[in-house]
């Protein structure tokens, strides 16, 4: 059966967030059923708490620069479903949707897939059809029993920073979230983990062959490369990036690979190599982190939705507005650690507003202008985010965070009414 582009969105959007079985069976079922057309999609996979998106954005960007056609799978999307899935920069088309959702949808499945389970067995249908030479794929949750894992052994795994987050999910322990992030390791494959805690990198370790640790050098290293991409943690961010690149070039040398992805990274000289990784680094672009949406009044959005990544944006505005005070503005999922990530901000905050996000998972913003209340800094609700471009301060700055969500509505909003 043939649907529309929006009937195909609305038709997977509606499909469960968690599915009855683990995402890595249903997918797997899903796969088999298509032919198993990953076979021959050679990708590199990205695991972590905080950062995937962004780690994901670079490594495509320097591969691309490099000359590889690539495929890049990411969630959530911020303003269009068509982010999730992109080849060499460009977002799959309206009409590719349609199609290939019409394919999957019309499947008879002994499985329920999430909305999930479709994007990713789309995204490897459109990577195949478009003749991608290799993948970034960003896991869900976890690891070991996602989705992703069903595609079977990446060139290279990369694990980014690891914190507090899904702990319903994953369990209530750094190492046991550790554990379940590192269930994407596979024997062989180069293993690339950001700094971490003593008890996540001995858990990543046990489960690693050959991993490489990205190192303080490294990180001012990728400083030096002046990222695009503002804000202190994308320099390990892009540490990870270039690293996982190298691990996947020298893996080709010892292999002596014959796929186009080996051909093209021994193609180059060193100089050539470092050259390529460098404007690979400076050309990329990932909205919705540290992301300024208007000048004046001024207006910052982030994706930080957790703790760690709380006080990612803590630090970097401590280093890019030294000694200044901010009007946050935060909107939340209820089964995050908001209370934390208040505390953290209550030294930079001149107040508060809150938001209500759009989901049944969010929560009340007069809850949480409450609970903020209740730590001695004024805090006030607004109705819609809309609002927000509405109530911007015309003395000092403005920053928005706490759900993916809500950033992406603000930068809708922002780009549908030119704000700047």
């Amino acid at each position: 059966m043939e649907y529309g582009y929006q009937e195909v969105l609305d038709k997977i959007e509606n499909a469960r967030r968690f599915g009855r079985l683990p995402g890595v069976e249903v997918t797997a079922r899903i796969l088999e059923a298509l032919g198993e057309p990953q076979i021959g999609l050679p990708f590199l996979h990205v695991a972590g708490t905080n950062g995937k998106g962004s780690v994901c954005a670079f490594l495509s960007s320097i591969l691309e620069e490099t000359g590889l056609k690539v495929g890049r799978f990411t969630s959530p999307h911020l303003v269009d479903f068509r982010e999730r899935i992109t080849v060499s920069g460009q977002m799959i088309g309206r009409e590719d949707v349609a199609r290939l959702g019409s394919l999957l949808l019309s499947m008879n499945l002994d499985v329920e897939p999430t909305m999930f389970d479709y994007c990713l067995a789309m995204a490897v249908l459109y990577f195949k059809e478009q003749g991608c030479e290799i993948a970034v794929i960003e896991t869900g949750i976890g690891g070991r029993l996602d989705s992703t894992n069903a595609l079977g052994k990446p060139e290279a795994a990369v694990i980014t920073r690891i914190g507090y987050d899904h702990m319903a999910v994953l369990g209530n322990s750094l190492a046991d979230i550790a554990r379940e992030k590192a269930g994407i390791l596979k024997d062989g494959v180069p293993a690339v983990f950001a700094p971490q805690e003593e008890s996540v990198r001995s858990v990543l370790c046990s489960f690693a062959e050959h991993a490489h640790i990205v190192t303080e050098e490294e990180i001012r290293a990728a400083k030096e490369c002046r990222p695009l991409l503002p804000g202190v943690h994308q320099w390990e961010n892009a540490a990870v990036a270039m690293a996982a690149v190298r691990a996947l070039r020298a893996q080709c040398s010892q292999t002596q690979g014959e796929t186009a992805v080996c051909r093209c990274l021994l193609g180059l000289s060193d100089a050539e190599f470092q050259e390529k990784t460098v404007r690979g680094i400076q050309k990329t672009v990932w909205p919705g982190r540290m992301e300024i949406l208007s000048g004046q009044p001024f207006l910052l959005a982030d994706g930080a939705h957790n703790g760690n990544g709380v006080l990612a944006l803590k630090n970097s505005l401590e280093y890019l507005y030294p000694g200044e005070k901010f009007h946050f503005v935060m909107a939340v999922m209820a089964d995050k650690d908001y209370e934390n990530m208040v505390e953290l901000l209550l030294p930079l905050a001149e107040d508060f507003w809150t938001v209500t996000p759009e989901s049944s998972r969010a929560l009340q913003g007069e809850a949480l202008a409450e609970y903020i209340k209740s730590r001695g800094i004024p805090a006030g609700t607004l109705s819609n985010v809309r609002e927000v471009f509405e109530n911007l301060a015309e003395s000092g700055r403005t920053v928005a965070f706490g759900s993916l969500y809500f950033i992406g509505e603000l930068i809708a909003i922002a780009q549908a009414e030119n704000f700047h």
